[in-house]
């Protein structure tokens, strides 16, 4: 089984786990080897599924502008979370492939296999839900053919994916692309760098 065929299977698991009980306040109970790329993967999907659903709830109009804040905030959280999680991921895929020497002249890929792999939960994610509106009984027949064509699209999304994360796997074990991880920085939950969180602070 190649990476992409375990990283697959991990997410559509962590899925099916979190729908058993279908809620956002389910704890994760990650079932891989503690260090295991696994379970990297497995709590990667859990994080992109329960902000799959808190990004539901946030949206019914009748939600109370309160409960809306708060659950901003965990989103915002949330998303921390993700980005972290994916640096891990491309930390193991830098000592996986530290001993590689990239040729003179190797190319820079436009993300890295950890960027690549969070758009793959993301699509594991998608193809679930629109099978489960493809197939809804309560739903019209145009509203199931219109799901199921996208999920169609969704499918052929998968396969040209799961192929370029390969390639691009492969190309790095080759020498023939250079890994360079670049850490997202991101500014809106740092009291530092975000204005509205640093002159609040000033004015204390």
């Amino acid at each position: 089984m190649n990476f992409t065929e375990t990283a697959w299977k991990v997410f559509n698991q962590s899925i099916e786990d979190y729908h058993v009980f279908d809620d956002v306040n389910t704890l994760i109970n990650n079932p891989f080897e503690k260090d295991s790329l696994e379970r990297i993967l497995y709590a990667k999907n859990w994080i992109d599924t329960v902000q799959w659903h808190l990004e539901d709830i946030i949206r019914d109009e009748n939600i109370n502008p309160t409960e809306a804040l708060q659950l901003k905030r965990t989103i915002d959280a949330s998303n921390q979370h993700r980005t972290d999680l994916v640096e891990f991921i491309d930390g193991w895929f830098l000592k996986k492939f530290e001993n590689i020497t990239p040729k003179p002249d190797a190319k820079i890929n436009t993300e890295t296999p950890a960027w690549a792999v969070d758009r793959l939960s993301i699509l594991a994610l998608k193809v679930f839900h629109m099978s489960l509106e493809a197939n809804r009984e309560s739903a019209s027949e145009e509203h199931r053919l219109n799901c199921q064509a996208k999920l169609d699209v969704l499918l052929m999304q998968k396969e040209d994916l799961t192929t370029s994360i390969n390639q691009l796997l492969t190309d790095i074990e080759n020498g023939d692309v250079k890994m360079k991880v670049y850490k997202q920085m991101k500014m809106y939950n740092d009291e530092s760098l975000n204005p509205i969180l640093y002159q609040k602070g000033k004015q204390k």
